[in-house]
């Protein structure tokens, strides 16, 4: 608050003061006063307005740069009523009363929302494990059919598969921490484990799997720790290369404040300008849009979202024709469960 602006709300009182000083001084005139008091009295009147005037700025400005600073700092600005002192002047408190009456409002607004996106997250989650039951039992009718055609309807099952899980860690994604359980894990299970769900079209592909260096410990959950996995691993089957031997090689290095896991192919890779987007929500790039890899842009982003709230780390380099490498950095916290 300038003092400036704050003495144009104040032009009608003084022009006021001044009608008025002007009226009694007329006054005094025609009763003959003494000069002493002709002065003294515009002058006591002037001093006291303008000490009023002061103490009400200083006031004013105190409290209002208060709220300011507080707010600054408040993440949730919107609670900023919650942390406000009731001043002792009206205009101060009529305000407070209006930002108290619409954090309330607004937050049974964002309950409403919340209890609408909650019901819309169990739908999605009671359907996604509907739709497992005739998948789970068309894959068994084709184990005991096995034809060609079968197995490329198997290939496609897997596919969905894929989405279905997809959509249902992204359902979940938001709420990771009423889900995850945080221990020691070993990553050579969790790698094992993946490789073992993608094996059908890493044969199909002729893609050979490197593992080596895994048989370490590291604190996370395990079922998300599979899906990042999984991730990682259907984008570099997606993206290999055509007519050429394809390879994924996976280790991992214990350092002394973290365990790092790489996951390295040799696949089509990425363009240089379009790496440091590939975690972007919906971003596909040069190579989502290639005819018979068409990418939804939300697996890499599901993968860096899950990481950071598993508190993990994930950093992607390529070079575009010649690899791919997925760095997963999981930390060696005193918080983990042993």
């Amino acid at each position: 608050m300038r003092f400036r602006e704050f003495l144009k709300e104040k032009t009608v009182t003084i022009a006021l003061l001044i009608f008025s000083i002007i009226t009694i001084e007329i006054l005094l005139m025609i009763y003959s006063f003494g000069t002493v008091i002709k002065l003294y009295i515009p002058i006591a009147i002037i001093f006291s307005y303008a000490v009023g005037i002061l103490v009400e700025y200083y006031n004013k400005k105190k409290y209002y740069n208060h709220i300011l600073n507080n707010l600054e700092e408040l993440q949730d600005k919107y609670l900023i009523a919650e942390i406000m002192k009731t001043p002792n002047f009206v205009e101060g408190k009529i305000l407070k009363s209006i930002l108290e009456q619409t954090d309330k409002a607004m937050i049974e607004n964002v309950n409403t929302y919340k209890y609408l996106q909650e019901d819309y997250k169990e739908y999605i989650e009671l359907w996604i494990h509907e739709i497992k039951i005739p998948i789970a039992a068309s894959k068994m009718i084709i184990e005991n059919n096995k034809t060609p055609a079968t197995m490329s309807i198997d290939e496609e099952l897997n596919k969905i598969e894929n989405y279905i899980e997809q959509a249902l860690f992204y359902a979940r994604s938001n709420t990771v921490e009423k889900d995850y359980s945080i221990k020691k894990n070993n990553l050579k299970d969790m790698v094992n484990e993946t490789i073992k769900k993608n094996k059908n079209i890493l044969i199909q592909d002729k893609i050979k799997i490197d593992i080596h260096d895994i048989d370490l410990s590291v604190g996370t959950d395990s079922k998300w720790c599979i899906f990042i996995l999984n991730q990682i691993i259907q984008n570099s089957i997606k993206y290999k290369k055509e007519n050429e031997e394809s390879k994924i090689e996976i280790f991992a290095k214990e350092n002394k404040e973290n365990t790092v896991l790489y996951i390295i192919d040799n696949g089509i890779g990425i363009k240089e300008g379009e790496i440091s987007r590939v975690f972007e929500k919906s971003f596909t790039g040069t190579n989502g849009r290639i005819i018979g890899k068409k990418s939804t842009g939300i697996g890499l982003y599901l993968c860096k979202k899950l990481c950071d709230k598993l508190g993990m780390g994930i950093e992607l380099n390529s070079i575009e024709n010649i690899k791919t490498e997925v760095k997963l950095i999981f930390p060696k916290e005193s918080f983990i469960v042993t």
